[in-house]
């Protein structure tokens, strides 16, 4: 049996907790109720409905949207989802561009929403530093969250998510459905290889003779050799993407460039990996083979040379291929995870970054009853409410066969993309979620899909992922004196880094950077990490 619910059930399900018009219509829209992970509808009758959702009450939430698109978002699974609660949802939907002005007249004038729906909402500088704004959850999680407490049991990151420096639970985590384990990678020109002779690089040295044979000959066959450029700024950072067979395996959150090496925290540009690294970037500038407006171009510049008419560019980081080069996108192939120096392969892996999340919904100091409002957000931990929540309603942007327990995501019936679809009919990246491992291998696309696409280049690179520095969580004193430090820290890293790849000298220049960073504060920059890393592992 396959289920599907139209745009007439979402309606209904919106008319009956805008109206009151009885529990039929919530029993048609609503997904997600058991806490097994197993789509159940609990049947109750009007008066039973009325009843609860007198006793539940109305909750205001506000939620941060990158676009103004509409409020189909909420009219699927989370207003069915309140209705089968017995509570009414009020949504205050704010555009990112007016959020920045919005939050701090909220902050300051305590004019606050009873919850926040959206890791986009806060960070957690914002939540710890207003602590009076916010509560703790943790008494509530036991009483009216089954689902998210299983969830916490059975998945120490979950936890440790959840789990703020303090000890408490200001907000709730997320697992996202159908999120890769590889972020950004490398992409290079097939079309270009195929045209010279050669082979998909494996190895970085044959990926700089790739590059060299890019520069030396007209590989673009336009009739002008000299357009070509061999490695060009992407939609990542290059040059650590550039460096990554030494072992720069920036996470796909690079906020503070920190990863893990033989178990330990590390601050990537202070790693040998980087160093040797950024010695072969300089080889290969001096050879022309890099973008000599790499560090000066605007991202204007960046784009036109990407999508040019004509490809010019021979590499470059980014998403996927058509993200990255447009209406060239065939083209361009992704490259393999290249052999270092080490003989081993790298890739940019940061699966906790990029496919879990913290402060997905937090509730303010304002709510009164908070314990309803909880039990409606615990309905989201399932795996029919997630990938609802990620690509739309059933019969919308999701249809379920039952008997099979498979997912297919069906095409856009509006015109749109299939991710501006997604944004459109769902909380998509934001919002609380949670899928097993192996959920994945569950989901089919009926269309052509940049999610697919991902997913079918994540199955080949995510084998030599490594471990990243985890989501980690800061004390507010923490958190004020990274504000502090890393400013510094970070301008004069990116000012060297510029430096060493287009005149060299860091071999002459490295003691005194090191010695720089030290005056600057990186002692106590790397003892925070290394306490943070510390209770985020007890917290599991």
């Amino acid at each position: 049996m396959q289920r599907k619910y139209g745009l007439l059930a979402s309606a209904l399900a919106l008319v009956m907790i805008l109206g009151g018009c009885g529990s039929e219509a919530a029993n048609s829209g609503a997904q997600s109720s058991s806490s097994d992970k197993t789509a159940t509808v609990t049947e109750s009758s009007n008066t039973e409905a009325g009843a609860t959702e007198a006793a539940g009450g109305a909750y205001e939430v506000a939620t941060v949207r990158w676009a103004d698109w509409g409020e189909e978002y909420h009219l699927g699974f989370p207003d069915a989802a309140a209705a089968e609660a017995g509570i009414t949802v009020n949504w205050d939907t704010i555009l990112n561009s007016d959020w920045a002005d919005k939050k701090a007249v909220i902050m300051a004038g305590g004019d606050l929403p009873d919850a926040f729906m959206g890791s986009i909402c806060f960070s957690e500088s914002d939540i710890l530093t207003n602590q009076g704004s916010f509560i703790a959850l943790d008494d509530y999680i036991d009483e009216y969250m089954p689902n998210f407490k299983a969830i916490m049991d059975a998945d120490p990151t979950m936890k440790a998510l959840a789990t703020s420096a303090d000890g408490h639970i200001y907000g709730l985590p997320s697992k996202k459905p159908c999120r890769p384990t590889v972020a950004n990678q490398m992409f290079i020109n097939k079309q270009w290889l195929d045209n010279l002779g050669l082979e998909v690089p494996t190895t970085y040295e044959e990926f700089e003779a790739a590059l060299e044979a890019f520069k030396a000959q007209d590989a673009n066959g336009n009739g002008d050799p000299n357009d070509e450029i061999p490695f060009g700024q992407g939609y990542a950072d290059s040059v650590m993407f550039f460096c990554l067979p030494f072992g720069t395996t920036i996470g796909a959150d690079g906020t503070y460039m920190m990863a893990i090496e033989d178990g330990k925290p590390v601050y990537l540009p202070t790693t040998e990996n980087y160093k040797e690294g950024l010695k072969w970037m300089n080889e290969c500038f001096a050879k022309g083979l890099i973008d000599p407006e790499l560090f000066t171009e605007d991202s204007s510049m960046r784009d036109a040379k990407l999508m040019n008419e004509t490809p010019i560019i021979g590499a470059a980081p980014g998403w996927t291929a058509d993200s990255t080069f447009g209406a060239n996108a065939g083209q361009y192939v992704a490259l393999p995870a290249l052999a270092g120096p080490d003989g081993k392969q790298y890739i940019s892996s940061d699966p906790e970054h990029w496919n879990y999340s913290r402060y997905e919904f937090v509730v303010t100091s304002k709510c009164e009853n908070p314990g309803p409002l909880l039990a409606w957000v615990d309905k989201f931990y399932t795996e029919d409410a997630s990938i609802q929540n990620f690509y739309g309603s059933f019969g919308i942007g999701i249809e379920k066969d039952e008997a099979a327990g498979t997912y297919t995501v069906l095409e856009p019936q509006d015109g749109n993309s299939a991710d501006t679809f997604a944004w459109i009919q769902s909380l998509r990246d934001f919002g609380p979620k949670y899928v097993a491992d192996g959920f994945n291998d569950k989901v089919t696309y009926a269309a052509e899909n940049g999610d697919a696409s991902k997913l079918a280049l994540d199955k080949e690179m995510k084998k030599f992922a490594k471990e990243a520095y985890p989501n980690v969580s800061y004390t507010t004193e923490q958190l004020n004196t990274l504000a502090t430090l890393f400013t510094d820290i970070d301008a004069y890293v990116t000012a060297t880094q510029a430096t060493w790849v287009t005149e060299g000298g860091i071999d002459a220049g490295w003691d005194n950077y090191m010695d720089t960073l030290n005056a600057m504060g990186y002692g106590d920059f790397i003892s925070i990490q290394q306490d943070a890393y510390s209770t985020y592992q007890a917290n599991k």
